[in-house]
């Protein structure tokens, strides 16, 4: 998975991440960072990381800076291991989202995002149960996606290069 950040022309950092369509199998209508399952062709697991945001969000390859690796994160329902990956991107992207996954790519200040840190109630499959969460406007980020999230925030520091600092 990769966890692209950008600052915008006024200088404020962004995170991209996707909404998944809402007819999807698996995590529909969710929000989550680029990314998917690991190919036999990929030499390893940042070149998964960068091929799925190519084929999920149109982000070329050559665009990203690679700056490190979060702490891998599972997902409780599915089991999935994600391995997150962060890396710099230019901004002003011209974001073409796959047609069969995503539904929106949305770049979120990271400022606004830890700000909106909560706990929210919310029913999955009958269960009810509170969580962690980031909610900015209209968009909920809950579950691997905000735990990837305060990954980020805990490690930015240590992954950032020197003088590159987003917060």
């Amino acid at each position: 998975m990769l966890v692209p950040l950008f600052r915008d022309v006024a200088g404020e950092p962004h995170a991209v991440l996707t909404r998944r369509r809402a007819d999807l199998r698996r995590h529909a209508g969710e929000i989550s960072f680029p990314g998917g399952r690991h190919d036999p062709e990929d030499a390893d697991l940042r070149e998964t990381a960068l091929r799925e945001a190519e084929e999920e969000i149109g982000l070329t390859r050559t665009d990203v800076t690679m700056l490190g690796e979060l702490p891998p994160v599972s997902t409780f329902v599915t089991g999935y291991l994600i391995h997150p990956f962060v890396g710099l991107i230019p901004a002003a992207q011209n974001w073409r989202p796959s047609p069969r996954e995503v539904d929106a790519v949305l770049e979120l200040p990271l400022r606004t995002l830890r700000e909106s840190k909560t706990r929210t109630p919310m029913e999955r499959r009958g269960i009810s149960f509170e969580t962690d969460a980031y909610i900015v406007a209209e968009h909920l980020i809950w579950g691997a996606t905000a735990r990837i999230l305060d990954d980020l925030y805990e490690h930015i520091d240590a992954i950032l290069p020197a003088g590159a600092m987003l917060l």
